[in-house]
C-alpha cells in the first residue's frame, strides 16, 4: 500500500509544487489533504508558468488521478476559476475527484476573514483573507456545510441557517455591517454544486480501493511544519495541520500505508508574515536574494520575508514531518554570493542553543552562524552531482549532515528537469 507524502519543512512556500508535479510522474494519485487556496504552489512545464491554489499539482500528467479529500477547505467558485484557466492555456482536462465529505469555503467566510485582520489593525494576522480561519473555526464547531450538501436543497439550507445565526450577531453588533439571509445564498451554491457534480465521490473508498490494486498514492502538503495550528510558530500559524501525519486523516488513507515523506526545504530562507524569523537579512542583501528568488506570494503577490538557511527551525520542521529525505530547492538563487551564512544554532539570553523553543524565546533568539564558500558561477544547466561546482557540492552535504538527513533531490531552477537527484 504505498504512499509516499511531499510536505514543507519550515515557514511554506519552499518549492512544494514542482517536487509534486515531478514525483507525480511516478505516481497514479495525488491528493491534496488539507489548507485551501490561501497559498499556491508555482510550477512551470511546457505551457508556462502556473501558481496554483486549490487544485494538486498533478494536474500537468494527464495519467494521474487529481484528488481533493475530505481534510480541504474547498472553495468551489476557485476550484473551477482554476480548471477553466488550465483549460483555457492549453493544459488537457485533468482527472479530478472531489470528496463528498470536504467542506465548502463560504462566502461568510471570506468576509468575516476580512473584517477580524480589518478590525486587528496592527495587531493582525497577515491573513490572506480568503476565509480559512473562519471556515476551520466553523468546521470546529460542526457549523460547516459539506459537498454533499450542495445537492440536497433542503438540508443546505437549514445548514446555511445554523451557520450565519451566530455570524449575523457579529455582522450586526461587532463588524457594524447588515445581516445576511440565508435563502439568498442557496441559488449560488446549488449552481457551484451542480458544476462540482460530476467529480463529487467517496475519494476515501476511492483511494482504498487504488491501494489495495498496489497504486501509488501521493500526498502534497500545504504551507509548512512551522504553520502547523499545534506544533508551529503560535498564534502565527494556519488554521489546519500541514504534517504528514495529519495526511491519514485529511486524505483518508491508513498510517501503515506511507513508505517515505519528502520534506522540501529552500537553500535559504523565507516567510510570509509578521512570525519571529531569526536569520531575516534586510537592506540590500534582502532585496538582492528576494529578486534573485522571485520572492512574491504566488496567493497574495506581496514580497516575502527572507533570510540565511536556519538548520534549528528546518531541523525542527523535518521531525515533525517525519521526514525520511529532503528535496533542497532554489540553490541557484544562492550563485551571486562569495560566502553564504548558515544558521547552526541560537543564541538565547547568552546562551547557545540547538533547540527550536515556543515563540516568547524565540523572539529573543539571534542567530549563530557557520560561513561556507559560495561558488560564484551560473548552475542552473547542471543536472548531476558531478555537474555542481565543489562549494556547492560541499554547501549541500553540510545541509544534509545538519538536518540529519538525506538530501535526495537538489533544484538548480524551476524548470521540470532543472531538478538532481542524488543516490
Amino acid at each position: 500500500m504505498p504512499v509516499d507524502a511531499v510536505v514543507g519543512a519550515s515557514w511554506g512556500d519552499e518549492g512544494k509544487g514542482r517536487m509534486t508535479d515531478w514525483l507525480a510522474s511516478r505516481a497514479d494519485w495525488v491528493v491534496r489533504f488539507q489548507g485551501g487556496r490561501n497559498a499556491g504552489h508555482t510550477i512551470v512545464n511546457e505551457w508556462g508558468r502556473f501558481a496554483l491554489h486549490i487544485l494538486p499539482s498533478g494536474v500537468f500528467r494527464p495519467d494521474v488521478g487529481n484528488v481533493l479529500g475530505p481534510g480541504v477547505a474547498l472553495d468551489v467558485g476557485a476550484l473551477c476559476a482554476e480548471l477553466d484557466e488550465l483549460e483555457r492555456r492549453g493544459v488537457p482536462r485533468p482527472r479530478i475527484h472531489v470528496s463528498d465529505r470536504a467542506q465548502v469555503v463560504l462566502p461568510i467566510h471570506v468576509q468575516l476573514d476580512a473584517c477580524e485582520e480589518q478590525r486587528l489593525g496592527d495587531a493582525r494576522f497577515g491573513s490572506t483573507r480568503v476565509g480559512i480561519a473562519p471556515f476551520y473555526g466553523d468546521k470546529a464547531l460542526k457549523l460547516g456545510v459539506q459537498v454533499a450538501d450542495l445537492a440536497d436543497p433542503a438540508r443546505l439550507r437549514d445548514r446555511l441557517a445554523a451557520t450565519l445565526t451566530p455570524k449575523n450577531v457579529l455582522l450586526r453588533h461587532l463588524y457594524d455591517l447588515p445581516e445576511i439571509d440565508p435563502g439568498d445564498l442557496v441559488p449560488t451554491l446549488l449552481d457551484l454544486g451542480d458544476r462540482l457534480a460530476p467529480w463529487v465521490c467517496d475519494t476515501t473508498e476511492l483511494l482504498h480501493e487504488a491501494l489495495a490494486r498496489g497504486e501509488r498514492v501521493l500526498l502534497e502538503g500545504q504551507l509548512g511544519s512551522l504553520r502547523d495550528v499545534d506544533h508551529g510558530v503560535h498564534p502565527w500559524t494556519t488554521s489546519s495541520s500541514p504534517l504528514a501525519g495529519f495526511g491519514c486523516v485529511g486524505a483518508g488513507v491508513p498510517p501503515r500505508a506511507f513508505e517515505r515523506v519528502v520534506a522540501v526545504a529552500k537553500a535559504y530562507s523565507s516567510c510570509v508574515g509578521a512570525t519571529p524569523f531569526v536569520t531575516e537579512v534586510d537592506g540590500g542583501t534582502g532585496d538582492r536574494l528576494r529578486a534573485r528568488g522571485n520572492e512574491f506570494g504566488a496567493t497574495t503577490g506581496r514580497p516575502r520575508r527572507v533570510g540565511w538557511f536556519d538548520a534549528v527551525a528546518t531541523r525542527y520542521g523535518c521531525r515533525l514531518q517525519g521526514a525520511t529525505e529532503v528535496a533542497v530547492t532554489l540553490l541557484d538563487v544562492l550563485d551571486a554570493w562569495e560566502e553564504i551564512p548558515i544558521c547552526t544554532r541560537y543564541l538565547i539570553d547568552g546562551e547557545p542553543s540547538d533547540r527550536f523553543p515556543t515563540t516568547g524565546t524565540l523572539e529573543r533568539a539571534e542567530p549563530v552562524y557557520e560561513r561556507l564558500p559560495g561558488w560564484r558561477q551560473e548552475i542552473s544547466s547542471a543536472r548531476t552531482v558531478r555537474e555542481l561546482p565543489a562549494a556547492a557540492r560541499r554547501y549541500v552535504d553540510r545541509l544534509e549532515e545538519l538536518l540529519e538527513l538525506p538530501v535526495r533531490w537538489v533544484s538548480v531552477g524551476p524548470e521540470r528537469d532543472a531538478l538532481i537527484e542524488r543516490q
